[in-house]
């Protein structure tokens, strides 16, 4: 095999050097590739973007100075204390309250004003009223097709939308089913189906797993990965620092301020949980 090896010589050396020496042209595989990355990540749409925000409910401020960027196609969980501000937090970002100071954009809309429904799938924690709704689980994902349908006779095409929706979450079996009938962790399944029916861009999710079982949040955050794969923006509030280390490609640290916002792997390492939750907080079976 060696025999087969071209061995620079003199020659050959000598050869390359009346060529000249490499130039930028020579090198542009490497820049258009470096090019492409840095096109891409530009062109991707900023799908919440914070400046200096600041909100109380009193003269208190609940979040102060909060500067949040998220992309499309980000996986971001947002970690902090009880009371820490992050469902504030999450009320700025989809324009549910509006900042004291600074500015909250949606999908590059003052976020107070984003009226396209259909581009945002929300998922609270464990609705107390949706265990009283006596409808069916595809009633329920049916829902999701209003902001493009009104409260008209679904086609065709929407009731495909559904089924389509209802198989992605491992719900088609249950269709039938009443809400009421679900564990918890069909549930919020099924309301994840209901934003998918939406052809929702942003998932946004408040502690989901909330009185979820363990087995089902292990499936429940397997299914967001897939979903996050497929393109869709997943924002997550959740509680369990461990789950948020293993699953969210971002982390954002809050307590009225941000301690940390970066790689969920550097969060790991950092100090920010310590300083944002003041203890010695744990990412192993840690519930705060």
């Amino acid at each position: 095999m060696a025999e087969d090896v071209a061995v620079p010589t003199d020659e050959t050396e000598n050869s390359s050097a009346e060529a000249g020496t490499l130039t930028d042209e020579d090198r542009n595989p490497t820049a258009e590739a470096t090019a492409a990355a840095d096109e891409a990540r530009s062109s991707r749409e900023t799908v919440i973007e914070l400046a200096d925000v600041e909100f109380g409910y009193t003269a208190t401020p609940v979040v102060e100075n909060v500067s949040i960027s998220v992309d499309e196609g980000e996986y971001v969980a947002i970690v902090g204390p009880n009371g820490s501000g992050k469902s504030t937090l999450m009320k700025l970002m989809l324009g549910l309250l509006r900042p004291d100071e600074g500015t909250a954009r949606l999908f590059g809309e003052p976020a107070h004003q984003f009226d396209d429904g259909d581009r945002l799938g929300y998922v609270a924690q464990q609705a107390t009223a949706a265990k009283d709704m006596p409808i069916t689980v595809r009633e329920v994902v049916k829902m999701g097709r209003f902001p493009h349908v009104g409260f008209g006779r679904l086609s065709d095409t929407d009731w495909e939308i559904v089924d389509d929706a209802l198989e992605t979450v491992g719900m088609s079996a249950f269709a039938d089913r009443r809400i009421t009938q679900l564990s918890g962790g069909q549930r919020q399944r099924a309301f994840i189906a209901r934003a998918l029916a939406s052809e929702a861009d942003l998932l946004v999710l408040d502690e989901p797993t909330v009185g979820v079982d363990a087995e089902s949040v292990e499936a429940f955050y397997e299914l967001l990965d897939a979903l996050n794969d497929r393109g869709i923006t997943v924002l997550l509030i959740e509680h369990d620092l461990g789950a948020v280390a293993e699953q969210a490609d971002r982390v954002v640290c809050l307590n009225r301020e941000v301690y940390f916002d970066g790689p969920a792997a550097e969060f790991v390492e950092s100090d920010a949980l310590g300083r944002a939750f003041g203890t010695a907080a744990s990412f192993v079976g840690d519930s705060a």
